[in-house]
């Protein structure tokens, strides 16, 4: 049998879509992974006896979570994150700029601690409603586990 020659008109798979694809499909279950339900333990949230429990059960599922934290030589205007992710102003606002044009408005949640100024919580606010997101909720403690309560420690 003879073998045939290699016409130059042969067909070529190309791969560079393929390998686009595989590089997608790594990120996103790269980013799906780091977004489980992570939070932030050096956040002490402030302790409120008034306000509606929330649970899992009774929490929408386009719920997002930031957390605002207390300010430190390294961070010096608070850190802002979402499940353990740091974020940048710029960044946290395409976020909530992508997640509202996927649901419309929708519930945010602020996790502040209690030593946070109220600056940065604003910040984030602000960042929340220029977007069209005007649901936003903080998170609170309504029963503080330790005996005496963390305002006395601000003293």
């Amino acid at each position: 049998m003879a073998r045939r020659k290699p016409n130059s008109e042969s067909a070529e798979m190309n791969m560079t879509p393929m390998i686009d694809v595989v590089f997608q499909l790594i990120i996103f279950f790269v980013v799906t992974l780091k977004m489980s339900k992570e939070i932030n333990k050096d956040i002490e949230l402030e302790d409120s006896i008034h306000g509606e429990t929330i649970t899992q059960e009774n929490m929408p599922v386009q719920t997002i979570v930031i957390e605002v934290s207390r300010r430190t030589k390294i961070f010096p205007r608070g850190k802002v994150s979402i499940n353990n992710a740091i974020l940048t102003d710029a960044a946290l606002g395409q976020i909530i700029t992508k997640r509202y044009n996927k649901f419309g408005s929708f519930p945010v949640l602020i996790r502040a601690d209690w030593r946070a100024k109220h600056e940065d919580v604003k910040r984030v606010m602000d960042i929340c409603t220029a977007r069209g997101c005007w649901k936003i909720g903080f998170v609170a403690v309504q029963e503080h586990k330790e005996t005496t309560s963390h305002h006395a420690r601000r003293k």
